[in-house]
C-alpha cells in the first residue's frame, strides 16, 4: 500500500492539513498519510528543505512526499514533481528540493522533473492562496493511485536550487554556520563529521560561548552546561544539557561557528 507523507509550514491551528488529507482521501482512500511536520517556520524554504532531507531516507521505495512552504504560491513559479531515489516529491519549484537533488547526483539512476501543467489532475477550482489543497494533494493521491508522473506534465532539467552556505577551511579548522534550532532548542550546524579529525581535540566558538570537546550523549555533562555533539543526522549540534541552547547562550540561525581541531591532543 502506498505512502504520501505531509510537510508544510502551515501550523496546528487551522484546518488546512486536515483538508489535504480530505482531498487526498477523496481520490484515494486506502493511502496511509504520515505528517512529517508541519511547524516549518512560515515561508522559511531552507528549513523545509533540511528536513525532507533528513526525513526521506526512513521511507520505502514508492513513497510519495508532498512538501509546502511556498512563499510564492499564486505566482509564476512552477509547480513540481521530481522522482528521485526511487520516491515521488510533489511541491513548488523553489529550492525546497535542493538537497534532495543534490544527493541525486550520487545515485545511478538519475532524477527525473516533471512540471506539473495538466490540470486534469488538479481540483476543479484553483485558489492563488492553497496550491497544497488544489494541486499537490491531489497529484499525490494520483501518483500514490499508479498515475505515471509523465502523464501530469512536461519534464524540465533546471529545478530551482537554493545557495546554500558551504563550511570553509580555516588554518586550524573550519568555519561554519548556525542553521537552524529543533524543536528543543538545539542549534544545527552546517558542520558534519567529515570536518572532524578521529580522536583530535575539538574547539568549538559561537558567539559568545566557547565549548571545548565533543560529547557523545546529552548525559556526559550537568544540567544547563552548554555541549556539542554529533546529532542523529550526523551534524555538528550545539546545545544545552535539559534546556534551550538558542534561548540561554542567545545565538540564532546564521550565526558564525569556528571549530579548530588540536590534533595530537584528546579531549
Amino acid at each position: 500500500m502506498s505512502i504520501i507523507t505531509l510537510l508544510t509550514d502551515f501550523g496546528l491551528s487551522d484546518p488546512f492539513i486536515g483538508v489535504m488529507k480530505g482531498v487526498i482521501w477523496s481520490i484515494a482512500p486506502a493511502i496511509q498519510i504520515a505528517d512529517l511536520t508541519h511547524e516549518i517556520p512560515p515561508q522559511n524554504v531552507r528549513d523545509g528543505a533540511y528536513a525532507i532531507a533528513d526525513a526521506f531516507p526512513y521511507f520505502p521505495a514508492g513513497t510519495v512526499h508532498v512538501c509546502v512552504v511556498d512563499p510564492g504560491v499564486g505566482s509564476t513559479r512552477r509547480s513540481m514533481v521530481a522522482a528521485i531515489g526511487g520516491q515521488y516529491f510533489v511541491g513548488p519549484d523553489n529550492g525546497l528540493f535542493s538537497l534532495l537533488i543534490e544527493k541525486a547526483a550520487d545515485l545511478t539512476t538519475p532524477p527525473v522533473y516533471i512540471a506539473l501543467n495538466r490540470p486534469r489532475f488538479w481540483l476543479p477550482q484553483v485558489s492563488n492562496s492553497f496550491h497544497g489543497r488544489d494541486i499537490f494533494a491531489p497529484v499525490a493521491a494520483h501518483i500514490a493511485g499508479g498515475t505515471a508522473i509523465e502523464e501530469m506534465g512536461d519534464p524540465f532539467d533546471d529545478p530551482a536550487i537554493l545557495k546554500l552556505p558551504v563550511p570553509q577551511k580555516t588554518e586550524d579548522g573550519w568555519l561554519g554556520q548556525v542553521m537552524r534550532s529543533d524543536h528543543f532548542g538545539n542549534l544545527i550546524t552546517n558542520l558534519s563529521r567529515k570536518h572532524l579529525i578521529p580522536g583530535a581535540r575539538v574547539v568549538i566558538h559561537v558567539k559568545n560561548t566557547v565549548i571545548d570537546g565533543l560529547c557523545s550523549t546529552f548525559a556526559d555533562k550537568p544540567a544547563g552546561e552548554a555541549i556539542t555533539m554529533l546529532d542523529s543526522s550526523g551534524c555538528l549540534a550545539i546545545s544545552v544539557v535539559n534546556g534551550n541552547a538558542a534561548e540561554k547562550l542567545g545565538i540564532h540561525p546564521d550565526e558564525p561557528v569556528r571549530i579548530v581541531i588540536q590534533q595530537g591532543e584528546h579531549r
